[in-house]
C-alpha cells in the first residue's frame, strides 16, 4: 500500500472524527430559546425603576434621597444632562435599557456599593449589562459635572473664592487650600502583582485632592497605585506642576496646607513633627490642624454619603477611577446646589467659637475604608520654607491668637 493512499485515508478519517466531535458538542449545548429571562423581561412591570423608586419619588422624598443620595428634582436635572450621550435605540431582538434606569442603578451603586447581582434582582437588569454600561454612565456624570470641580486660574479667584473664606472661617491667612490623600481599597487586579499593594497590606488606588474652606474639592487626582505616598503623588500631580510653572495664578507668598506626609515648601505648610515642641510650635500645629479639618470632613462626608467607599471595590482599576471621580463630582454638585440636604448641620464637625470645643460630625459614626497615605522618606526643607513657617507661628501666637488656643492645649498663656 502506497504512502499516498495511507495519508489520504488518515486525512479522511480525521475529518470524519472532527465532524462527529463537533456534532456531539453542539448536541450538548442548550439552544437559546429567549434573549431575556422571563422575570427580567417583566422589568417595566416590577423593576425598582418602575415601581419602588416612582412611589418614593412621589410619596416619600426622604426615602428617595436615601436610596439615590439626591432629590427627585436633582435626579431629573442630572438625567437631562446625561441623556443625550447615554440613549440607545431599541432593536428587533430586545428593548434598550432606559437612561433613567441606567442612572438610577449607577447612583444606587455609588450610594451603597451593592453587588451587581443584588442590583440585577432589584432593577431586573442583568449584571453583565450593568457591568457594561456603568463605566459609560460614570464617565458622563464626570463630564457634565466637570464645572463643579475646578482649580482657580486667576489671582482674583484665589482671593475671593478660597483665601478670603479660609481667613474668615478658620483664621488662617494666605491659605489657598488643604491637600490630602486617601487609599481607596480595591480587589487586587489580575496580573498586577504588588503594584497596588500598600503599607496596610491591602490593595488600593490613591485619591489625592485639594479642598477649599467650604468642604468642596477644588482639585482631584485619581489613579496612583497603593505603593505610592502622599508626597510622591503630589510631586507628580498636574496641580504641583502648574504651581511650579505659575500657570494657575497662584498667589505669591500664599500657601496650601497638608499633614506631615507632605514636604515643607515655601508654598506648602505642614505641622512640626519633631519631639519636644515649644509652646509656639504646638500652637502652630493646632492652628494648622484646625484649618485642615476641612479636608478631613470633606473626605469623611464623601465616604459617608457614598457607601461604595465602605467596601472593597471589585471592579477594574479604570472603572474604579471613574467611580471615585464621579463621587467627587456629585459631592461638589450637591454641596453647592443643596447644602442643607446633602450636608446637614450635624453632619460636619462643629466648633464652639467661645471654647474651641469640637463636636464630632455625624459622618464619624459610620465606618469607611478610606485610609490615610503615609510619607516615605525624609524632607529637607529650604531656608525660605522654614522662615515662612516661623512667620505663621508668630502670627498665630502674637498677632492673631484665638482666645482659647492655650487652654485648649493645656498651655499657660503668655
Amino acid at each position: 500500500m502506497s504512502e499516498e493512499l495511507v495519508l489520504s485515508g488518515v486525512l479522511v478519517l480525521s475529518k470524519v472524527i472532527k465532524k462527529e466531535l463537533i456534532r456531539r458538542q453542539n448536541a450538548k449545548r442548550k439552544k437559546r430559546k429567549v434573549w431575556v429571562k422571563p422575570w427580567v423581561g417583566r422589568r417595566t412591570e416590577y423593576g425598582a425603576s418602575h415601581t419602588l423608586l416612582k412611589e418614593l419619588k412621589n410619596e416619600d422624598h426622604t426615602a428617595y434621597r436615601n436610596m439615590l443620595r439626591i432629590t427627585g428634582e436633582q435626579f431629573d436635572e442630572l438625567l437631562e444632562m446625561v441623556r443625550g450621550k447615554l440613549s440607545k435605540q431599541d432593536t428587533t431582538m430586545r428593548m434598550a435599557i432606559p437612561v433613567t434606569t441606567k442612572l438610577e442603578i449607577t447612583l444606587r451603586y455609588l450610594a451603597t456599593g451593592d453587588s451587581f447581582k443584588y442590583l440585577e434582582y432589584l432593577f431586573r437588569v442583568p449584571e453583565t449589562t450593568i457591568s457594561r454600561f456603568l463605566p459609560h454612565v460614570l464617565t458622563e456624570i464626570c463630564c457634565v459635572l466637570r464645572p463643579f470641580i475646578n482649580v482657580p486660574t486667576t489671582v482674583e479667584e484665589w482671593k475671593k473664592k478660597i483665601e478670603k473664606v479660609f481667613l474668615q472661617r478658620w483664621n488662617f491667612p494666605r491659605c489657598c487650600g488643604a491637600i490630602d490623600g486617601k487609599h481607596v481599597l480595591i480587589k487586587r487586579p489580575p496580573g498586577s502583582g504588588s503594584v497596588y499593594y500598600n503599607y496596610k497590606k491591602t490593595y488600593s488606588i490613591i485619591l489625592f485632592a485639594m479642598v477649599d474652606a467650604d468642604y468642596c474639592f477644588t482639585y482631584v487626582d485619581v489613579g496612583g497605585n497603593g505603593r505610592a505616598n502622599d508626597s510622591a503623588v503630589f510631586r507628580n500631580s498636574s496641580l504641583n506642576i502648574a504651581m511650579e510653572n505659575k500657570a494657575i495664578g497662584f498667589l505669591e507668598d500664599h500657601v496650601i496646607i497638608g499633614d506631615d506626609a507632605f514636604p515643607l515648601r515655601p508654598d506648602l505648610m505642614k505641622p512640626f513633627s519633631k519631639h519636644g515642641l515649644s509652646d509656639e510650635e504646638k500652637i502652630f500645629n493646632y492652628r494648622t490642624s484646625r484649618a485642615r479639618r476641612v479636608s478631613e470632613n470633606a473626605f469623611g462626608i464623601l465616604a459617608w454619603r457614598f457607601r461604595v467607599f465602605s467596601k472593597v471595590i471589585e471592579l477594574k482599576p479604570d472603572t474604579i477611577d471613574r467611580v471615585i471621580l464621579a463621587a467627587c463630582s456629585l459631592h461638589n454638585w450637591l454641596r453647592k446646589t443643596s447644602p442643607g440636604h446633602y450636608m446637614p448641620q450635624n453632619a460636619l464637625d462643629r466648633e464652639d467659637f467661645n471654647t474651641g470645643e469640637v463636636t464630632p460630625g455625624q459622618w464619624r459614626l459610620h465606618a469607611n475604608t478610606l485610609r490615610p497615605v503615609t510619607s516615605l522618606g525624609s524632607n529637607n526643607p529650604n531656608r525660605t520654607a522654614i522662615q515662612i513657617r516661623q512667620q505663621f507661628m508668630k502670627y498665630f501666637t502674637e498677632e492673631n491668637p484665638l482666645p482659647w488656643q492655650w487652654e485648649k492645649l493645656g498651655l499657660k498663656r503668655p
